[in-house]
């Protein structure tokens, strides 16, 4: 039994496409259609149409053809320089890194303000706090590693690394504004506080020995909730820290006990409190809560002095001034409310004209007063004029958010070749980086 051939009508080779004829007409072996036998039925044979007499292509190899003539006329995502240039006029296209310089150290090339990163070793998480002393500033990450750099050269070498200070990361770390810098204290993930110390020079000062581990308080496990944000008197005596639930506790470091609670609410039901501070003649303590709520306690009088107005949103960050007449609160407004503290007065707001004001994450005051610090999560650096509540430098040099911006102390030396006997302060975050600016001037 055999199978009729299927019967083909094939237009002639003139009236076909070249590209479908040409190319393969030379190229292929011409076949003619015959009979093959089935191996499994001998008794059956199969037409098979095995080729074209007038040298056309098979059906596949048309397809596969006409298949990459489509994929080349699909249009690719690609941006035209016409494109780019008009984002380049409208200031959205990526601008050119030109502040560069040579490390004094190693001679690489960095940027500058920023640590080097062949000389400094640098976090490999994001930095959330810093805490300035006379000699150095400590960071704190969201690795288990705190990293000490020294503040007295130019160049800001790495001076320690404290391998393992807390397993989860830390999320603050502070020292006490106009201390010694002998103490340190840092909160984990994990929600224990560790108190650092270093041994105190022959003069009271700090020496150049490591920074040790004095005292660790457990996590509250009952009775309290996790405990966020800490700060230390100037005379580094006290330490107090706020939770969860509202509360704010204040420790006495040299006994190692509580001596303190405030509440700022019903019992275990106040806002979480977010941000404390100490004022610098220990006689007052405030807290900013994610409720918007501003509150200040009287040390001796062991009550609260003040409920203070103002923000409607979260509270991020509160500082006292180095003289303790006013208070400095910040957050999720993007507005600086500046308060009285002897009447406890609402007496003006610090804000930059926008439509979307950033989140302030940090604040601090510089040893004077006059100048108020700033760090935003649109990773900017402000320093405002306390007397005339304006802005006075903005500094962006990255697009990541910024967690933390400290002064650090005046030397009394120049660091280096025209830095002078000034501030510095310094500003990190998401970057992973710690930059180090001088003075309110930008350089």
């Amino acid at each position: 039994m055999a199978l009729a051939a299927p019967t083909m009508r094939m237009a002639s080779s003139a009236s076909l496409h070249p590209r479908l004829v040409n190319p393969f007409s030379t190229s292929r072996i011409q076949f003619r259609m015959q009979n093959v036998a089935l191996p499994l039925f001998p008794s059956l044979t199969l037409a098979v149409p095995v080729g074209l007499q007038l040298g056309l292509p098979p059906l596949g190899s048309i397809l596969e053809d006409i298949w990459e003539s489509v994929l080349k006329a699909v249009p690719k995502k690609k941006t035209s320089h016409m494109k780019k240039r008009h984002r380049q006029m409208a200031g959205k296209a990526l601008k050119d890194v030109t502040s560069l310089c040579k490390c004094p150290a190693c001679g690489e090339i960095k940027r500058m303000h920023y640590l080097c990163p062949n000389c400094a070793a640098t976090h490999p998480a994001e930095i959330f706090s810093l805490a300035p002393t006379p000699t150095a500033v400590l960071s704190a990450s969201g690795s288990s590693s705190l990293v000490v750099h020294d503040t007295t050269q130019a160049t800001f070498p790495l001076q320690q690394t404290i391998p393992n200070a807390h397993k989860l990361g830390c999320h603050h770390i502070c020292t006490a504004r106009g201390g010694l810098g002998n103490i340190a204290a840092s909160v984990g993930f994990g929600g224990e506080i560790k108190v650092w110390s270093i041994p105190k020079s022959e003069d009271g000062g700090s020496s150049n020995k490591e920074w040790s581990l004095q005292w660790e308080l457990a996590p509250t496990k009952t009775g309290g909730g996790d405990v966020w944000a800490v700060a230390l008197s100037a005379d580094e005596g006290y330490l107090a820290c706020t939770t969860s639930d509202g509360r704010i506790h204040v420790w006495d470091i040299q006994a190692q006990e509580k001596i303190q609670t405030y509440e700022t609410g019903a019992r275990g039901s106040g806002s979480f409190a977010m941000a404390v501070d100490l004022s610098r003649d220990g006689r007052l303590t405030a807290s900013g809560h994610e409720s918007g709520g501003v509150y200040v306690f009287n040390n001796d009088a062991g009550r609260m002095v003040y409920s203070l107005s103002g923000l409607s949103k979260p509270v991020r960050t509160v500082a006292f001034s180095p003289g303790c007449k006013r208070l400095a609160a910040a957050g999720n407004a993007g507005v600086i409310a500046v308060y009285d503290m002897e009447h406890g007065e609402h007496v003006g707001n610090l804000t930059a004209p926008s439509s979307r004001p950033a989140w302030i994450t940090s604040l601090d005051w510089n040893d004077t007063g006059e100048y108020l610090l700033t760090a935003s999560l649109d990773g900017k650096v402000k320093v405002w004029d306390a007397g005339r509540s304006v802005c006075v430098a903005t500094h962006s040099e990255t697009d990541t958010a910024l967690w933390s911006a400290r002064w650090l102390p005046k030397t009394e030396r120049a660091l280096g070749p025209g830095m002078g006997k000034s501030e510095l302060f310094c500003a990190a975050g998401a970057s992973r980086s710690i930059t180090f600016y001088r003075e309110a001037t930008g350089s």
